[in-house]
């Protein structure tokens, strides 16, 4: 039996940041602090679209479909902030520190 733990495993399957290390110091700051706004306006909206669709579901007239939809469409944005979360902890692997970023989105 193998004792390796299993996010060792993963780790050493996927090169983190691979795609990132040729990238100046600078570009890749750049890249980072706008990896991070656009994970926050993701979230934002997730949280939106959320907000709705449990909203809906205490509201008798609103139809299953509609329900339906709702949540097809958080699930889709999850599975899209998850992709973008993890290429910005790749960026900031890559970086070594998470820059500075301005809280309300102003360079």
């Amino acid at each position: 039996m193998n004792d390796v733990d299993s996010s060792e495993t993963n780790d050493q399957a996927k090169p983190t940041g691979s795609r990132f290390r040729s990238m100046e110091k600078s570009d890749l700051e750049k890249l980072a602090v706008s990896a991070i706004l656009e994970h926050r306006r993701l979230i934002a909206a997730d949280e939106a679209v959320y907000e709705e669709w449990t909203r809906s579901t205490s509201d008798p007239s609103i139809s299953g479909s509609v329900l339906k939809s709702l949540q097809e469409e958080y699930v889709a944005r999850q599975k899209k902030s998850e992709a973008q979360q993890e290429e910005l902890s790749e960026i900031i692997d890559v970086l070594g520190y998470v820059p500075q970023v301005p809280l309300d989105g102003d360079e």
